[in-house]
């Protein structure tokens, strides 16, 4: 259970946004049930005035009036406590789902690597959909189960001492057993919430594998071991729903019997003429009333359950500790400010969470592609883990305005880890990256980004149109700036050819297109970005030789002007590079031109001749 209140504690605070919904929620929920006091004191006035006192129509249709005008406020009082209740959830999710994906975006690539993707996707969609029962119905419920059985307490205790009694004995032992069902259910949950994060986990990873499960035969198995995990899954919900059944049942049995020992204590005293029979309906009446809440709550309890474990992971993932560049102390970027948020809090927002406010941060460069760069590496090393040994260890580098710098050797030798470290994917362990002079960890990392235009080996192509897919380097340009790129890339053509030319869906990951069609919108989104600074990591290493001469003209318009550091797989890229770098084992062993590298016994010669096939090139 310490897990699960602390859930609940940071769910809470999530509330704080809308805590006006909440108060207006549990207001109406209170309303409702003082209403519900005078609606058993009517009815009960009316019982007594019929039944015992045989009083005419005419002299009881005032009360009934009332009677019938308390049961249609209460029941608009309901429809209004569940609208408000929902839109209180809905605010809540979006908030927090915008939050949760915002951190995923700043966690960045290299983070979410390490985690499985579907288990993500289940995480930000079915689990924050699943806090609605949770924040819609238990939270207001938990405020009513307090304030509810107070109120018709102190009533009762006005009118009969025994009842009272029995009522304060009764609540307390509901509670109890509350309390440890609820231990059995959290742990249920918390198995069923697995297995769903890990069903979703597979069956993303199947779908992606498809054709390797295929090539191999191997489909029928992985179908197989789906459904050993679709059973698993079958069963901790079939675990959870047995926990909720026996939770509902003891509740119901305790809150029967104990409206049972009172109806049998006032039936005992109104049959022997000490309590009258007004005072003793009224009290039965309200019995059940007292209950109620308590009963509501534990059921709701049950149905929020699944939300609030989710939420244990969704915190998990907003605690995560960014590996990017972001200056460190700063809450929440304007970007992604939430919707609710004031332009006070925004301002609050901004603020480090310690020491000193300062002076807002005025960017000296604006992507124009003409803009100089002097990047420095100052004693950079970098290791994800403290334990491990440094993937980068010591890098001093200087890469000067306009220059072309290769970065060449042996897988594992640190030179994507470079990159990612320059994109902001990553922080150095010690030393840092200098702009111009200024540390890269002073720059609001989206600022730095749009300095810069990126080519990978494996380009993701999104689902929409071709348009689409370019505009995302620059959403502003126009028509004739985007066809220029095509057409500079060497994609025009093909994409007018296409059933409705730039605006023709695209597959997720651009299915339907050829590797070459994808590098080449890859180009041309990198053309029009415009940026000064251009990061290649060999984006034809997996192009046929005629693809790829093709695709060098558009890659040469790219690079042109520009400050580029390419990572080199095919050493006969390298020979265009102003300066290269040869790295091993996370260090700098050898740096020059072409020339002057082939001249010495090194490890670039030796890679450049294990690459000719044994003959030196």
């Amino acid at each position: 259970m310490k897990e699960i209140r602390i859930h609940i504690k940071q769910l809470v605070r999530q509330i704080r946004m809308v805590r006006v919904l909440l108060a207006v929620t549990v207001g109406v929920g209170l309303t409702s049930g003082v209403l519900l006091i005078l609606q058993a004191y009517y009815l009960a006035r009316v019982v007594n005035a019929v039944f015992l006192e045989h009083a005419p129509l005419h002299q009881v249709s005032p009360w009934l009036w009332i009677l019938c005008g308390l049961i249609i406020t209460r029941g608009v009082l309901t429809w209004l406590d569940q609208a408000v209740a929902a839109h209180l959830a809905v605010r809540v999710k979006t908030d927090l789902r915008r939050r949760l994906i915002a951190h995923l975006l700043r966690l960045g690539p290299v983070w979410t690597a390490q985690e499985q993707r579907g288990e993500l996707v289940n995480t930000a969609m079915t689990g924050i959909e699943q806090l609605e029962s949770f924040l819609s119905r238990y939270l207001p419920q938990m405020a009513l189960s307090a304030l509810m059985p107070l109120a018709i307490f102190g009533f009762v205790l006005t009118r009969d001492s025994l009842t009272s009694f029995i009522l304060a004995v009764a609540a307390p032992l509901i509670i109890f057993f509350m309390i440890l069902i609820g231990k059995a259910a959290e742990s249920a949950s918390s198995r069923q919430w697995q297995q769903l994060s890990l069903l979703a986990a597979r069956f993303l990873d199947v779908l992606e594998g498809l054709t390797t499960l295929k090539v191999f035969g191997r489909s029928r198995a992985r179908a197989e071991w789906m459904g050993r995990a679709s059973e698993a899954y079958r069963l901790a919900t079939m675990r959870t729903l047995r926990v909720a059944f026996l939770s509902s049942f003891l509740l119901e049995l305790f809150a029967t019997l104990s409206t049972a020992v009172v109806a049998v204590t006032l039936g005992l005293r109104l049959v022997s003429d000490r309590m009258p029979f007004f005072t003793a309906f009224l009290i039965l009446l309200l019995t059940p009333e007292f209950f109620q809440p308590l009963r509501a709550l534990g059921s709701e309890f049950h149905a929020g359950l699944n939300g609030v474990t989710a939420a244990g992971r969704i915190f998990e993932i907003l605690e995560a500790k960014s590996p990017s560049l972001v200056q460190e102390g700063w809450k929440i970027e304007k970007d992604v400010r939430v919707s609710c948020a004031s332009d006070k809090d925004l301002h609050r927002d901004l603020q480090p969470k310690h020491g000193p406010k300062r002076a807002p941060w005025i960017p000296t460069h604006h992507g124009s592609r003409n803009d100089p760069f002097t990047i420095d590496f100052v004693h950079v090393t970098f290791s994800y883990d403290p334990g491990l040994p440094p993937i980068l260890h010591d890098i001093n580098l200087t890469v000067h305005p306009g220059e072309t710098l290769a970065l060449v050797g042996p897988s594992g030798a640190g030179k994507s880890t470079l990159l990612d470290l320059l994109q902001g994917f990553l922080r150095p362990t010690a030393g840092e990256i200098r702009i111009n002079g200024q540390s890269l960890s002073d720059w609001p990392i989206e600022e730095w980004r749009r300095q810069m235009a990126v080519l990978r080996q494996h380009t993701h192509i999104f689902a929409g149109t071709v348009m689409d897919n370019l505009l995302l380097a620059r959403p502003n340009a126009s028509m004739e700036e985007v066809i220029s790129a095509a057409r500079t890339a060497k994609a025009h053509d093909w994409i007018i050819s296409l059933p409705q030319g730039y605006s023709t869906p695209l597959g997720e990951g651009g299915y339907g297109l050829s590797g070459g069609q994808i590098q080449r919108l890859a180009v041309a989104r990198a053309l029009l970005k415009d940026s000064p600074l251009v990061l290649l990591d060999e984006p034809t290493a997996h192009l046929d030789p005629e693809t790829e001469c093709s695709m060098q003209e558009g890659i040469a318009r790219l690079l042109a002007g520009r400050t580029v550091i390419v990572v080199a797989h095919r050493l006969s890229t390298v020979k265009r590079a102003n300066r290269i770098i040869v790295m091993e084992d996370g260090k700098i062993v050898e740096q020059g031109t072409h020339t002057e590298l082939m001249a010495v016994q090194g490890m670039y010669r030796r890679l450049r001749t294990a690459y000719a096939g044994g003959e030196e090139a």
